[in-house]
């Protein structure tokens, strides 16, 4: 396995749905390695997701994984490694909930996205299996996250009010506290 480099806001790729995959291009070696180096990468960078895109690929892959004690994101609660092919959300919550986001694309900002509280997403596993999950609270915003880069969305997109965002230093010095604060009840509503 190998950490790949991660592409940054303005490289076009970000901008480019990604193409679904055959469950013969899945099932390809290449592409099972590209999935293994892509949860490497992913937690050499203490994400708690990651896009093909993000490493300048086109393939409709995605990684979603919070490992307990994530540095980057303390607050959330722990997620299972979850490997999405062309995955598509089939249901979403009229609730929604406030989430302030980073992402590893977007280095040193963050800003706080409007997410369904709950939504229910299909996949495909690595082995090509079809799944169908129901995601809640703060998880639920990573998987939209992630499914949002498949579109060539980035959180940017979805900012409401430019002025919550801030620079990472900025967020830990002024806002942390507060969001820390709002994740606990979102953690106690909605669960995950």
């Amino acid at each position: 396995m190998s950490v790949m480099p991660i592409t940054v806001v303005g490289d076009p790729v970000l901008r480019t749905p990604a193409a679904p995959l055959s469950r013969g291009e899945l099932e390809e070696p290449d592409t099972q390695r590209f999935i293994d180096d892509l949860i490497e990468t992913k937690r050499a960078a203490n994400g708690a997701g990651l896009a093909a895109n993000q490493v300048g690929d086109r393939r409709r892959i995605a990684i979603v994984e919070v490992e307990p004690d994530n540095p980057r994101y303390p607050y959330k609660p722990p997620c299972p490694l979850t490997v999405l092919v062309n995955p598509l959300i089939v249901r979403r919550s009229r609730d929604q909930i406030e989430i302030n986001e980073g992402c590893l694309s977007v280095p040193d900002l963050r800003g706080s996205v409007p997410r369904s509280a709950e939504i229910e997403v299909e996949y495909q596993d690595r082995e090509g299996e079809t799944c169908r999950q129901t995601v809640r609270g703060l998880s639920a915003g990573t998987f939209q996250h992630e499914i949002d880069h498949l579109d060539g969305v980035l959180f940017l997109d979805c900012v409401r009010d430019p002025r919550s965002f801030s620079s990472w230093d900025m967020f830990d010095r002024y806002h942390r506290r507060a969001f820390e604060a709002h994740a606990r009840v979102v953690v106690e509503r909605w669960g995950s």
